[in-house]
């Protein structure tokens, strides 16, 4: 169950990205009003602080809003490919207001449901698994590709990286960092075959733990649905969708 703490935070940060769609993007309160369903009187209150909107209000706005103020369209404006079917996600996963949006999407999502853990994968979910952590007041567990000296014990999987690469990674957790009470939650910037996702499900199940859910920035092509599915009947959340580039293998 959600604490009061969380229930306020949440409460908190709808407010906060309803200013930002008010005052700095200029949406009037008659088209916040067509895109949430809320009278204009009721939003002019929330964004002037004289009322609260409740947890359940929260949500719904937060789904709405967090797309409304831009991170689906940011996202995607900066995701270039190149001709092999790579990007650079430099800009993404080290801008603080595409993180504190991010985390507050996952909050709307996740918030009231049972996270006692976060748990990504060096290094490029390391920020976003963060600001996650943070928003939700849990602790962080990161899965490097490497053993940490001084620490007694490893939970370790390797997967393959790619169908085609030949490459195997195996990624370690220290084994105390997840009890076998703990509800965790997957963060990662973006999912792309699943693998990544799947190794860290394999971690979390060899602590004999839970895995309360699964989200990320975006998803790119269709193949990681199917491996998720296979692993973990866990929801997925993610803030944008982004098709596979042609001739790309993903």
């Amino acid at each position: 169950m959600s604490t009061h703490a969380e229930d306020l935070k949440l409460r908190l940060m709808t407010i906060e990205l309803l200013r930002t769609a008010k005052y700095r993007r200029n949406i009037t309160y008659r088209e916040l009003g067509a895109k949430t369903g809320l009278p204009v009187t009721v939003l002019s209150r929330y964004a002037k602080g004289h009322v609260l909107p409740n947890t359940a209000r929260s949500k719904q706005l937060l789904r709405v809003l967090s797309k409304l103020v831009g991170l689906d369209v940011e996202l995607k404006s900066r995701i270039k490919f190149d001709d092999n079917g790579y990007f650079d996600n430099t800009e993404i996963i080290g801008d603080y207001n595409i993180l504190q949006q991010a985390a507050n999407y996952a909050l709307s999502n996740f918030a009231g449901k049972r996270v006692t853990k976060v748990l990504t994968v060096a290094v490029d979910g390391v920020p976003l698994g963060s600001m996650v952590a943070n928003v939700l007041g849990v602790n962080l567990i990161i899965a490097k590709p490497d053993k940490n000296a001084g620490v007694k014990g490893f939970l370790e999987e390797t997967y393959i990286l790619g169908r085609d690469s030949g490459l195997a990674i195996t990624l370690y957790v220290p084994k105390d960092a997840i009890k076998k009470r703990d509800s965790v939650l997957i963060v990662d910037d973006m999912i792309k075959s699943g693998e990544t996702q799947e190794a860290l499900i394999s971690l979390t199940k060899k602590a004999k733990a839970e895995v309360s859910g699964i989200f990320a920035l975006f998803t790119i092509g269709e193949e990681w649905k199917k491996r998720l599915k296979n692993t973990s009947d866990s929801p997925v959340e993610v803030v944008t969708h982004i098709k596979a580039p042609a001739g790309s293998s993903l």
